[in-house]
């Protein structure tokens, strides 16, 4: 059978998942805006749009539910949906805290229903080869992976959904930041030692608008990360060292800029590398891509990966620099800084 698809949250990223459904078919659309579920709706042969949420993920034709709202109701519709039997793809970063994403562990352990998490940039190309590369041991035993990820906001940014606590969780580490640390866990592992520090250097907000982490492993394996949102051009660059070769992904389409791959292959006699470089210029298929695979995930009863785990491990990080920044997003009685 077909499965059959709500979405919550209707905006942007909303529309962009009704559009890489995988061969699922959107059942209902449900927003605050009666006007974007409509929208949506009328987009999809036989949908239909409702403001009510919890009918939504209570109905007997949906399978999925695929959360896109704010931060601050994705753990609450999240462990509704895994209540009431429905698998669910989440948008990062799932939850404001850790605590939120534990509730949503429960409620989908005691039905059996799968969630996955939208880190969607694991799926793009360039990253998709990296890690192919990496796996096939092009690379050799990894020591440190970099990462910078920004934009630079818009007028009235800081009066935007995202600079209020209570309703994101934090600031452009909680928003761009968890997709870094998510994929240098992807290819390093779990970091046992975070330092951090994330401040407000431009916006006249309460969150941060700048983070720089420094995370190890086990194994004294390093990312050192920068996200921002005081990035006047569009930025997106991540580089892998190995003890043989170094990764160097850039762009992710867009206003980023074209997605390259850079494979730097170090030769027995040192000095100038070995060079071959891949571009990936047909556009972002990453969200059809991820969702294909969660319907496998689904039909293989496997866990997804990423999954809530992956979430929770992002989060944790988030909290600890913000910790050791002075912010104390996490306690509802104490948004602000």
């Amino acid at each position: 059978m077909t499965p059959r698809v709500a979405i919550v949250g209707c905006g942007l990223i909303g529309q962009k998942r009704a559009k890489a459904l995988a061969g699922a078919r959107l059942t209902v659309c449900t927003d605050i805006d009666p006007r974007r579920a409509e929208a949506l709706a009328a987009s999809s042969s036989g949908a239909v749009a409702t403001s009510d949420w919890r009918a939504a993920v209570d109905r007997p034709d949906v399978d999925i539910v695929i959360v896109a709202t704010m931060n601050d109701s994705l753990a609450a519709i999240s462990r509704a949906a895994a209540s009431a039997g429905k698998h669910v793809l989440v948008e990062k970063p799932a939850g404001r805290t850790v605590g939120e994403i534990d509730g949503v562990i429960a409620a989908a352990a005691a039905t059996g229903r799968h969630v996955r998490v939208g880190f969607n940039h694991r799926y793009h190309p360039a990253l998709q080869k990296a890690r192919e590369l990496m796996d096939a041991g092009a690379l050799g035993d990894l020591m440190f992976v970099r990462g910078r990820y920004g934009h630079g906001g818009r007028v009235g940014y800081e009066r935007e959904w995202r600079a209020n606590p209570a309703l994101s969780g934090g600031g452009e580490l909680i928003d761009q930041g968890v997709h870094l640390i998510d994929l240098a866990r992807w290819f390093l592992g779990e970091f046992p030692a975070v330092t951090g520090f994330a401040h407000t250097y431009f916006w006249q907000m309460p969150v941060d608008d700048n983070a720089f982490l420094l995370l190890r492993t086990a194994r004294e394996q390093t990312a050192f990360l920068h996200v921002s949102c005081t990035e006047w051009k569009n930025l997106f660059s991540f580089e892998i060292y190995g003890r043989d070769a170094k990764l160097q992904i850039d762009g992710l389409g867009g206003s980023y800029g074209l997605e390259r791959l850079a494979f730097y292959k170090m030769l027995p006699e040192m000095g100038p590398p070995d060079t071959t470089i891949w571009e990936f210029p047909r556009g972002d298929q990453s969200w059809a891509l991820e969702f294909a695979e969660f319907l496998e995930d689904i039909r293989l009863d496997r866990t997804p990966a990423a999954g809530l785990a992956d979430a929770r491990a992002a989060l944790a990080v988030v909290e600890e620099v913000h910790r050791q920044s002075g912010y104390r997003f996490g306690d509802p009685a104490d948004a602000a800084r």
